[in-house]
This record gives C-alpha cells, sequence and structure tokens, in this order.
C-alpha cells in the first residue's frame, strides 16, 4: 500500500521560506502571488493492506516523527 503525508506550516505560522519564494517570483515578474505556503510530502510504502491500521500507523509516524503538530499540520492519503 502506497501512503502520501502532506505536512505543513499551520496557518498561524510564519513561514519565511514560502515568504521568500514570494519575493523571488515578484522579482522574476510574477506579481499576481500574494501568498506561498511552503511545506513537505513524504511517500511511504507499507506493507500492510489493512487500511485503517496503516492510517492509525501513519498517525502516529506523523505525531512521533514526521510532522511536529506544535507548529505544523498533516494530511494522509492513499495513492
Amino acid at each position: 500500500m502506497k501512503a502520501r503525508v502532506h505536512v505543513m506550516l499551520k496557518d498561524a505560522v510564519l513561514d519565511p521560506q514560502g515568504e521568500a519564494v514570494r519575493h523571488a517570483l515578484a522579482t522574476l515578474g510574477f506579481g499576481g502571488v500574494e501568498r506561498v505556503r511552503q511545506g513537505k510530502v513524504i511517500d511511504l510504502d507499507l506493507t500492510t493492506t489493512d487500511r485503517a491500521a496503516a492510517e492509525a500507523e501513519l498517525r502516529a509516524m506523523c505525531e512521533k516523527l514526521l510532522a511536529n503538530t506544535v507548529i505544523e499540520k498533516y494530511d494522509i492519503e492513499f495513492v
């Protein structure tokens, strides 16, 4: 089973990398971009075939390692 985890800073947290990208885009002539939020995508190949068990395990992975849940949020999708 394949899963993808999207990790992003929470909306209330300042994103300096996103702001740097927004500024660079404006410098390159793409002035219509008001806001950029940058995150990470993690693809995982799992051995389980039980979707509920996989989701529970992925949530545990995110809570313990993949996301800093104090400042980041995450979404899990199966691909």
